[in-house]
């Protein structure tokens, strides 16, 4: 595959080196030596030694361990992203748990039978601890695409990643190519993104590597925040091999190679050694469904801070400059819906508690480039809005957005874009769509 060439190009000089290949996961057909076999389920050891039940997905030797079995294990009810890698004193053979008190309920509304809950808490609840939705609660389309999603991205073998000064655990599965894809742990240049299997490889890399930047424009400088326009079309590889390091951290990301027709925003913070790597978003030059955003990331080390916020406000100003209105593409993950209704509430807050007048959905639509559907569902969420004669009204008090603007959900962001500071200008072909007059 042309794919599998152009990555074998990329990194030619590791194949040449002289070191002990890996056995990725020979003990994975059956079972292991003490009888833990594929496809049933144990009761596993997680954080303060609390039990919870977990389906045994693949084992393997891990060579950066000196061939220590190890089993990737499903925890039953939470998202994906919990899957992880363990080794064999943490699971239990017992059998018959079920009186065990140390178990863990697959969620704390199973304790409650009794409790009746609210959709949106149901919600909340969901995306908070990462319980995953089972097919019978998806449209039987849905239902069938995550089936076939799953059967492909099961199990996740690159567990860590070494990037810069961080060593990182991995969240999903990333198609690397089969050299890479199931090594324990790539070793990734955070300047020009070339991952490599050997720690070896990457030291003598680090000498040879010139890069100190992303690849393409630097549109955005303040302090030692900085944003480069990358186009796929010009550095395909660094926009290939940076897909396959967010795959690493996004669970239905499809985009891995056909990277011509997209724009990558790299956030970077920026020091006297270089400008290194925090997140990025990436969108198609040309959007028929009208998104902004294709996908988004901000890497582990550098969540909690505000950047992801700041990478949404990007993408919304950029949205802006063009006269356009944007959405995200969906799905979106758990995290990512927190970050964006998040987003959304705090842009309307402050609006609402400013304007003085009426305002309508396509008004609030036109001053943020917010789409008038994730405006609607945010104000649905805020109890701030009804259906009145066919259409969307927005219903508020002053209280009622005071009080949601005290709340720590929808505090101001950190990181503020300073549009100052942004130097892009919209593509020619773009529409420039005039605001209506508003009444102040």
């Amino acid at each position: 595959m042309a794919e599998k060439v152009i990555n074998s190009v990329a990194n030619a000089s590791e194949s040449k080196e002289n070191i002990p290949q890996s056995n990725g996961d020979k003990p994975t057909e059956a079972g292991d030596g003490d009888g833990v076999k594929i496809g049933q389920s144990y009761l596993v050891k997680r954080m303060g030694n609390a039990l919870h039940y977990a389906e045994i997905l693949q084992i393997r030797a891990n060579e950066l361990e000196g061939g220590k079995v190890e089993y990737y294990v499903h925890y039953k009810g939470l998202n994906r992203r919990m899957d992880e890698w363990i080794s064999r004193e943490r699971l239990s053979l017992k059998q018959d748990a079920v009186e065990d008190k140390k178990v863990i309920q697959t969620s704390v509304y199973d304790e409650q039978p009794d409790r009746k809950i609210t959709r949106n808490q149901k919600r909340k609840h969901d995306e908070i601890n990462h319980v995953q939705k089972s097919y019978a609660e998806m449209d039987p389309t849905t239902a069938a695409l995550e089936r076939e999603h799953e059967a492909i991205t099961k199990v996740r073998y690159v567990d860590r990643v070494q990037i810069g000064r961080f060593e990182i655990d991995s969240w999903y599965f990333s198609p690397f190519p089969d050299e890479y894809g199931k090594q324990p742990k790539l070793w990734i240049c955070e300047y020009c993104l070339k991952y490599m299997k050997y720690e070896k490889s990457f030291k003598r890399h680090l000498g040879e590597c010139t890069y100190r930047q992303p690849p393409g424009t630097e549109i955005y400088r303040k302090g030692t925040i900085s944003v480069y326009e990358v186009d796929g079309r010009d550095h395909k590889i660094y926009c290939q091999n940076l897909c396959l390091l967010a795959k690493l951290f996004l669970d239905h990301k499809t985009l891995y190679y056909d990277v011509e027709p997209f724009l990558f925003y790299v956030l970077t913070e920026v020091d006297r050694n270089g400008a290194h790597m925090v997140g990025y978003f990436s969108k198609e030059k040309e959007s028929p469904d009208g998104n902004n955003v294709a996908c988004i990331l901000t890497l582990p080390p550098f969540q909690r801070k505000g950047y992801g916020k700041f990478l949404i406000a990007f993408s919304y100003e950029l949205s802006k400059l063009e006269g356009a209105v944007g959405s995200p593409e969906k799905p979106l993950s758990d995290l990512g819906k927190l970050s964006y209704r998040s987003y959304w509430s705090w842009v309307l807050l402050e609006i609402l508690r400013d304007f003085k007048g009426t305002l309508s959905i396509r008004d609030l639509s036109v001053m943020t480039s917010i789409a008038q559907n994730d405006i609607i569902s945010t104000l649905q969420a805020l109890n701030m809005v009804k259906y009145w004669k066919g259409q969307h009204v927005i219903c508020v008090t002053p209280k009622l957005v005071d009080e949601h603007l005290k709340s720590a959900q929808y505090k101001r962001p950190r990181l503020m874009v300073d549009v100052s500071c942004l130097k892009w200008a919209a593509p020619r072909k773009q529409l420039i769509l005039k605001n209506p007059k508003l009444k102040k």
